[in-house]
């Protein structure tokens, strides 16, 4: 089914009208979306985690604060690099060591395996950032009435086409 914009005469909303010429113009769409909504989380990240009053955090130091600090048990560093689809680790290794230094994990080993631990500060963070996000994020978005199964439903969607990427890419990698 063509997106409103489309029968509206316009076209699809996207930023690469040349690849939306392509035997699949919605995939721009969600293309388009994806990007814009990437860089809209990771600017809340940021700002929500110095309101929380961690400032100076890059959206990958939240992520992996939130990775370390989910369930209460100790993260291998491959862990959070699998769940986080991160394959640069010396990126996430740099993320922990910049939490480590602010006091809001600890770093060991399981074995050879690099391991990380939330604090207490880590975890005062986390909640401080939860409860900012329930009062600026999330209230508002309950107001647009969204129906929280579709929500799941597409945000299963988008992990299922995230393994398509990742297929593509290392496809592309072998050319």
């Amino acid at each position: 089914m063509p997106s409103n914009n489309t029968l509206a005469g316009i076209g699809p909303v996207v930023s690469s009208a040349h690849l939306a010429e392509g035997a699949m113009p919605a995939l721009s769409e969600v293309e388009f979306a994806v990007t814009m909504m990437v860089n809209a989380y990771h600017r809340w990240m940021v700002r929500a985690m110095t309101a929380a009053g961690q400032p100076g955090m890059t959206p990958l130091d939240v992520q992996v604060l939130h990775s370390v600090n989910h369930r209460g048990r100790p993260k291998s560093l491959a862990d959070i690099c699998l769940v986080l689809n991160i394959e640069d680790t010396h990126t996430v290794t740099y993320a922990l060591r910049k939490l480590e230094r602010a006091g809001l994990v600890v770093t060991g080993k399981r074995g050879k395996e690099k391991t990380a631990t939330i604090t207490e500060a880590g975890e005062a963070s986390c909640l401080e950032y939860r409860r900012i996000r329930e009062a600026l994020l999330v209230g508002p978005v309950k107001t647009l009435g969204l129906d929280e199964v579709e929500l799941s439903r597409l945000a299963a969607v988008m992990r299922s086409v995230s393994g398509h990427y990742d297929q593509a890419a290392r496809s592309a990698a072998a050319m």
